[in-house]
C-alpha cells in the first residue's frame, strides 16, 4: 500500500521527518524516500530501495544532508518517490498514495499533449510522475490536483511540498487516510497517527474525502472543502493498520478486540487456548480469549531479531518461505491441545495449508482458524492490497469455480453471510486447508465495530459494494 509523513517547523525539521516517515514502514516492503526545503539551499531529496533492508539503516547516515524546516517522506509498495518538478506552478517535491487503473491510458493523452514521461526499467509508468503532471496541467495548485481526481480510476492520496508549506489532498472518497498532527512551533501530517505520540505531536484533525489543506508551522489552511461521499478502507483497520493507529476516530486494535470478542462470545467451539499470528491477528486474539473465555497463549511467535516486520518478494515460492520463515511454533503449547488461531484474511490459502499441516505435526489435537474479516470474494480496484494479478488466485474464488464452473457466478450469494453457499464454500475451504473449523467475521460485526455508517466505509472485497460505478461516472 505504502504511506507518507510530512512536517513543517519552526526549526530544523529532518529529526521529526526521518523518525516520522519511519513509523510508516509497516505499510510498504520496496522503497523510501524524503525530500526537505531550505530557502537558502532549495530542494535536497533522496530515494532508496527497502527490499533488503530498513528505512532507517538506509537513510541514517545521510541525514544531515536533508537541511530546513519542512519535509516529506513515503515508504511505498511501488514507485520510486518523491518526484521533484519545476513548473509553473512553482518548484515542488511529490509524494502519494495511489492506484491508478488507467495509468496507460492518462499517460497516452499526456504524450499526445507533448509532455514528457519516464519510464521505469521495466517500462512502466511512474504513477507519481503522472500524478504530477495531471497537477501542473491545471492554473493553480487546487485546480490541478482537482484535476488528479478527476481523471484516475482509483485512488490516489498525496502530499505536496512547495515553497510555501506542504499541501496535503486525500482521495476524492476518502480510501486511504490522511491526518494532521500539532505541537508548538510545528505541524505534522501523516498517513498513520501511530508516528506522531512519540514525537510530541497531537491528532489535530482527519482530513476529509477530497479535502485539500496548506499546512504551515503555525497552521492549517483549508484550500478545498471535503467531500460528502467517503470509502475509507475497511482492511485498515483489519490488516493495514499498527495497533496505535486511529482513523476518522476509530482506533485499530479496538476494532480488532471487538471483532474477536464479539467472534468469541458467539462460537460454540471448545478449545484449550487461542492465539493470534503476528502481528495483526493478536488483537482479534485477545478479544477473541475474553469472549470466549478461554487463556490467549502464544501456540506461534514471530522471530523479531531479523523479521520485524514483513518483506514480499514478487517470487510466490519465495513469499511462502518468507512466511515460514518468520513464524516459530511452539511445540510444548500445541502438543495435545485444541488450539484456535486469529488472524487478519486468507487470500490465496497457500501458507495456511502448510501451517496446519506442520502443527498437527507438532502435536495439536485440533487446528481451528478464526478470521478477522469476511471472505475476500473480489480483488481490490482501488488500493494495492497484495500482489494477486487475478480474482483467481483468491482461494474464495477457485472454490466458487470448482461448484459453479464459473468463478463469476452467484458471487452475491457467496458473499453473504449464513447463505448456503456461503456456508458450503466456508466448509470447503476448511477442508482444502486441512482445518478442524473455519470461521469468518461476519460483515455485520466489522460495520459495528469500525463504527462508521456503512455507506461510509468500503467492504467492496467482501461483498461488492462499493461507489465504483458512481465514481466512473462522474469522471465521464
Amino acid at each position: 500500500m505504502g504511506g507518507f509523513f510530512g512536517v513543517v517547523s519552526a526549526q530544523p525539521c529532518a529529526a521529526d521527518l526521518f523518525y516520522g516517515t519511519d513509523y510508516q514502514s509497516h505499510l510498504g516492503t520496496r522503497r523510501g524516500g524524503m525530500a526537505t526545503f531550505s530557502e537558502e539551499l532549495g530542494f535536497y531529496r533522496a530515494i532508496h530501495n527497502l527490499e533488503s533492508t530498513y528505512f532507517r539503516t538506509r537513510f541514517e547516515a545521510e541525514l544531515p544532508k536533508f537541511r530546513g524546516n519542512a519535509g516529506i517522506g513515503v515508504i511505498s509498495d511501488t514507485d520510486a518517490q518523491p518526484m521533484l518538478m519545476n513548473s509553473h506552478l512553482g518548484r515542488f517535491a511529490l509524494v502519494t498514495v495511489a492506484k491508478i487503473n488507467n495509468a496507460e491510458e492518462l499517460a497516452q493523452q499526456l504524450l499526445e499533449e507533448n509532455m514528457h514521461l519516464s519510464e521505469f526499467s521495466s517500462g512502466k509508468i511512474n504513477p507519481t510522475e503522472l500524478v504530477g503532471l495531471l497537477i501542473i496541467k491545471g492554473k493553480n495548485f487546487i485546480e490541478g490536483i482537482e484535476n488528479v481526481y478527476n481523471s484516475i480510476k482509483g485512488s490516489c492520496s498525496m502530499l505536496l511540498l512547495t515553497e510555501d508549506g506542504i499541501i496535503a489532498a486525500r482521495d476524492s472518497w476518502g480510501r486511504t487516510p490522511i491526518v494532521v498532527g500539532k505541537k508548538d512551533g510545528a505541524m505534522a501530517v501523516a498517513t498513520e497517527t501511530t508516528a506522531f505520540p512519540n514525537l510530541g505531536y497531537e491528532t489535530a484533525q482527519f482530513v476529509g474525502p477530497g479535502e485539500i489543506l496548506r499546512i504551515k508551522s503555525d497552521g492549517v489552511e483549508q484550500l478545498r472543502k471535503p467531500n460528502e461521499g467517503m470509502q475509507i478502507c475497511s482492511f485498515m483497520w483489519v490488516y493495514y493498520g499498527f495497533p496505535t493507529s486511529c482513523y476518522e476516530g476509530k482506533n485499530a486494535e479496538d476494532v480488532r478486540n471487538e471483532c474477536g470478542r464479539v467472534m468469541g462470545q458467539e462460537d460454540p467451539t471448545e478449545v484449550d487456548c487461542c492465539c493470534g499470528i503476528p502481528d495483526s491477528g493478536i488483537g482479534m486474539a485477545v478479544g477473541y480469549a475474553q469472549g470466549h473465555g478461554c487463556p490467549y497463549q502464544r501456540a506461534v511467535s514471530k522471530y523479531t531479531p531479523t523479521w520485524p516486520r514483513s518483506f514480499t518478494p514478487t517470487n510466490q515460492e519465495m513469499r511462502n518461505l518468507v512466511a515460514k520463515m518468520k513464524l516459530i511454533p511452539n511445540k510444548d503449547i500445541l502438543k495435545d491441545k485444541r488450539v484456535l488461531f486469529c488472524d487478519d484474511s486468507i487470500v490465496r490459502g497457500t501458507q495456511l495449508r502448510d501451517n496446519t499441516k506442520e502443527l498437527f505435526e507438532l502435536g495439536a489435537k485440533e487446528v481451528h482458524m478464526r478470521i478477522a474479516c469476511p471472505p475476500l470474494i473480489y480483488g481490490c480496484p482501488f488500493i494495492n492490497f497484495s500482489a494477486s494479478k487475478s480474482d483467481m488466485e483468491l482461494i474464495t474464488r477457485r472454490v466458487i469455480d470448482k461448484f459453479e464452473g464459473d468463478c463469476n457466478k452467484n458471487l452475491k450469494a457467496y458473499g453473504t453471510t449464513d447463505s448456503p453457499e456461503y456456508t458450503r464454500m466456508v466448509q470447503e475451504i476448511a477442508d482444502q486447508l486441512n482445518l478442524s473449523s473455519l470461521k469468518f467475521s461476519k460483515l455485520e460485526t466489522l460495520v459495528e465495530a469500525i463504527g462508521l455508517p456503512k455507506c461510509k466505509i468500503c467492504t467492496h472485497c467482501f461483498d461488492g459494494s462499493s461507489a465504483y460505478t458512481l465514481e466512473e461516472k462522474n469522471h465521464q
